[in-house]
This record gives structure tokens, sequence and C-alpha cells, in this order.
């Protein structure tokens, strides 16, 4: 800020109002210092430095708001007697994500109702924290980010210090010990299981999995729905056993191919009839895998008032996907293992009447359902809202 304000048309000198803004995303001020966010003005902000940096003299956020008090003292000292300054410190949330910039965002509106701050400065300690950039811009026009980094020794042993401090952090022990392990953990299957060349093999695949998931932007939706998974399995049982039976089907379905795969093929088979039957046994554990997430999720709309009848809709076309892959299975092994297949009426009948059967129910509870979300919004279109 400049020693001389803006001026209006009348010559009245405009009133600058800047904030001066760190954010802890992860909430270590309230987890190591008791301190609930947002904390405003200097005192206060100086206060929760100092308690924080007590409670734990090597958390980088305590920089962070050490150097927004220097950035708000350096601003204050320049700014004209009209203008104001006012630093303040927003307080996510343990659980990094949508939680957290939830958090910050309220704080931030209360911060800018009470101030109505004209511009403000970011101040952060790393790429975590900046991730809340698009909250602060999206509110109120921010004219510096400042970036505070402590400077340590450069020697071997500081890096080591770094890379075991990093372990032990929960925000970067995930990102560093799981897929490290991951990786340990295939290379010595691999190694110890015969055959298992096909899974040092799957490497690449799943790393282009990986790759792929993040150029396609699916990091969030797995977040979202991993967020509802969670608060499921801690909304009731019922929703935790179905959670879990989905997730025990998938495994069963991986190890159905795995112990199948290898087997040796029948004399009076082929490889064909074979791999048709493994994908015959593998779809029953999936379709069960997929009926209890549906069902899991059903629960848990049920539970928040948001039920729209919507997972009801995919159990039943998974029911319909389902009879007809089976159905279709079934002849193509009648007709490859050599039997004579006449398309009579009665044979038809037998192969497919209840693929037919399923797919007219389907239908029918789709017409239920779509009835009764028309008399919803009916009821809430019909509702009257005047004085």
């Amino acid at each position: 800020m400049s020693g001389c304000s803006p001026t209006t048309s009348t010559g009245v000198a405009k009133i600058v109002r800047t904030l001066v803004l760190t954010i802890d995303r992860d909430n270590d001020l309230g987890v190591k210092s008791g301190i609930r966010g947002p904390v405003v003005g200097r005192k206060s902000c100086l206060t929760a430095a100092l308690r924080l940096g007590i409670a734990d003299p090597e958390e980088s956020d305590t920089n962070a708001i050490l150097g927004a008090l220097h950035h708000h003292d350096r601003l204050a000292e320049g700014a004209s007697a009209s203008d104001e300054v006012q630093i303040a410190i927003l307080t996510g949330d343990v659980r990094v994500g949508p939680r957290s910039d939830r958090a910050i965002a309220s704080q931030l509106d209360e911060v800018i109702q009470d101030f109505q701050p004209d511009a403000a400065v970011l101040v952060t300690d790393g790429a975590d924290d900046e991730a809340s950039l698009p909250i602060v811009t999206s509110r109120v026009r921010v004219d510096t980010v400042e970036k505070v980094i402590v400077r340590q020794s450069k020697g071997i042993e500081g890096t080591y210090y770094y890379i075991v401090k990093a372990i032990e952090d929960p925000r970067f022990r995930s990102r560093l010990l799981v897929p490290l392990a991951v990786f340990l953990i295939i290379i010595g299957l691999g190694l110890i299981l015969p055959n298992g060349i096909a899974l040092i093999g799957s490497l690449p695949l799943l790393i282009g999995l990986w790759v792929l998931g993040k150029g396609l932007g699916l990091e969030a939706q797995m977040e979202r729905v991993a967020m509802e998974m969670r608060d499921s399995a801690t909304g009731g049982l019922f929703s935790s056993l179905l959670w879990g039976m989905s997730i025990v089907s998938l495994f069963l379905a991986v190890a159905t191919i795995w112990a199948g795969w290898d087997d040796p093929v029948p004399e009076q088979s082929s490889r064909f009839e074979h791999l048709l039957g493994l994908f015959d046994e593998v779809l029953q554990w999936v379709v069960g895998g997929a009926l209890s997430f549906l069902l899991a999720l059903g629960v848990l709309r049920w539970k928040e008032g948001s039920f729209t009848g919507r997972s009801v809709l995919l159990i039943g076309l998974a029911v319909v996907i389902y009879t007809f892959l089976a159905a279709t299975i079934d002849v193509v092994l009648a007709i490859s293992s050599g039997e004579q297949y006449s398309p009579t009426f009665d044979q038809l009948g037998n192969d497919w009447g209840l693929p037919i059967l399923s797919m007219v129910m389907y239908y029918l509870l789709r017409t239920i359902v779509q009835s009764f979300v028309e008399d919803d919004e009916m009821a809430q279109g019909n509702r009257f809202w005047g004085v």
C-alpha cells in the first residue's frame, strides 16, 4: 500500500480496507492449540501463533501466521490515516477436502461481512493451503499471494529429518507410503507366486489408470463416493453391512478370476467355454456387489431425506442386465457344446422368459417411481409461500 489513498471525484480520500489472510486448511490450530477460526485482529492472531508454536514448535503454520503479522504491520505502517488493515486466520478441518473448504468459505464470509475489505493479501506456507485460493478470489480481490518458506540446513541430516517428518505427518504419510507399499507388495507377490509375472506386468496398468483418473478429474468423484461411504458407515449398522458385502463380493470376484484362469480345460470343452463359464461365475459376484452398493446408497439417501428412487431404478436395471447376460451365456454354452438348439416357442420361453419378465417388471417399477417423484414435485409446486 502506498502512503496516499485514492480520492473520489469530490476530493475526499477514499477509505481502502485491506485484509491479510492466512489459511490453516487442515485445522492444526484447532487440533493442537484449541483455537477455533476465524481468528480476527492482530492481538488474537499473535496469541494464536504463540499458542500453536508452544504446542508444536515444528509446525509450519506458525511461520505462516507470523508472516501474515509481518505483512499486516508493514501495510499498516505504509497506510494513510483513512485506510484500514485487518488480519484474520481461517481454519478448515482435519479431513482435508470439501469439508474443510466449506468451513473456510463460511469463515471467510463472516470476516468479509464484518470488515468489508476492498483487497486481500494471502500468506501461506505451501501448496496445501494455496488450494483454497479460488475460495478467496471468488469473494474478494487478491492483490498478493506470499509464501513463507523457513530457511533450514541443506545437509544430509536435514534431508533425512524432512523425510522422517513427512512420514510422520498424516497428510503426507498416505501419499508417500501407500503407493510405495502397493508397489512393493505387487513386486513381492509377482516374485513369490507361480506365474506371478502378470502381477508385475500390472504395475504399468495401475499407474496408467491412476494417471487417467487424474487427467479426467475422477479423483474428486471418488473422494465424494468415499465420503458418502464413510458417512453411511457411521450412520447405521445396516448400511455398514451393505458396504462390507459389496467390498467382499468384489474381492471374491477377483479371487474367482485368479483361481480359475489357469485351471486346466476339461477335455470335452474348449478354452472359450471354460472362459465363458468363468465369466458367468464372476458375474454373480459382481452383480451381488453392485446390488449391495446401490442398496447402501439408497439407505444413505433415505437417511439424509433426499431419496428420489434412483437407486431403486439402478437396482432394477442391474437385475435386467444380469438376467439377459446369464441367458446369453447359457445359450452360447449350449450351442458351443454341440447340442441341437432349435429356436422353438418353448425353447425361447425357457431361455428368455425370465429376462423378458424382469424387463417388464423394471418398466412397472420405473413407472411407479416416476409417479411418486411427479407427485412430490407437484406438492412442492403448489405450496403457498405468501404472507
